[in-house]
């Protein structure tokens, strides 16, 4: 397939890459020139992200919040204008349900498809082409477009026909990987300053719940490396508020989201906006008078 791609930031690029191995033909866009240049051995660089849109079958979106994507898609030369009748947006950012459904809209008008296809893994599992693919869209469409996800994906599952549904997944997973880096956080605090080493703590929470995700996670909050940033603090605040309102439009109770945005924005007023939000773990250490 001819498939645009715009955002080649530590998710995107890895997706990009995949896309090419795959033996699609990929023309990129990134609103910083130079991660663009960088794909200029096997993709084509375009100009603007409706150069990007524009004669492809598909374009992917894969960036940091709803702002962003907004940009690119209704601004001067954005996707809306440069995408064919019957062509996809899709949109693999994580973003607000509200503006899913606003996407959704808009491309209809446009004779346009629109699918949101967020996906979960860190930046070394996109590189690998390992991802969480969760599409939702019209059943016609995903089976059109599923040997995309096949390319960045190591598995895939099918949230529903409307496309905010997707995003309301994404939401809810970000919101338990929140929830668990703060339940590591406290815990790790009160093993430590009881004398238990912190990586033999990690190394029985690893073996007790069997997952990548607590053996991945765990490993940098008991490590302390918070940098580079594979998700940055900022970006999971955001996806945590995000769960909060999609689940205030349903009317649904989320108490311990609050708790969780909480100890993030107190992260942020310690500097922490750009280090991985594993670091969230740092607040518990604080208030426990760890250094």
């Amino acid at each position: 397939m001819r498939i645009g791609f715009i955002g080649l930031g530590n998710m995107g690029s890895g997706m990009a890459r995949n896309l090419m191995k795959a033996g699609h033909h990929v023309m990129v866009y990134n609103r910083s020139p130079e991660r663009a240049r960088a794909f200029a051995d096997g993709a084509q660089i375009a100009n603007s992200p409706a150069d990007a849109a524009r004669n492809t079958d598909a374009v992917i979106t894969m960036l940091s919040d709803d702002q962003a994507v907004s940009d690119v898609v209704f601004g001067e030369a954005g996707i809306a204008s440069g995408l064919n009748n019957g062509a996809a947006h899709i949109s693999s950012s994580t973003i607000s349900t509200a503006l899913a459904r606003r996407l959704t809209e808009a491309h209809r008008e446009r004779n346009q498809v629109y699918l949101s296809v967020p996906v979960f893994g860190r930046p070394e599992a996109a590189e690998a082409g390992k991802l969480i693919v969760v599409p939702a869209g019209e059943h016609s469409a995903i089976e059109r477009y599923r040997p995309l996800f096949d390319a960045i994906g190591r598995v895939t599952f099918v949230a529903g026909e409307e496309p905010w549904q997707a995003n309301l997944v994404k939401l809810c997973g970000n919101f338990m990987i929140a929830s668990m880096l703060e339940a590591f956080g406290e815990s790790f605090a009160t093993v430590q300053k009881s004398g238990v080493a912190r990586q033999l703590f990690l190394e029985v929470m690893s073996e007790l719940f069997g997952s990548p995700v607590y053996r991945n996670y765990g490993a940098a909050v008991a490590g302390g490396k918070f940098q580079p940033a594979g998700f940055a603090l900022k970006l999971g605040l955001k996806d945590v508020r995000l769960a909060l309102e999609a689940a205030q439009e349903l009317n649904v109770p989320l108490p311990f989201a609050s708790i969780v945005r909480d100890q993030l924005l107190s992260a942020m007023a310690h500097g922490q906006e750009q280090w991985d939000w594993s670091s969230l773990a740092l607040v518990s250490a604080r208030s426990a008078g760890i250094a």
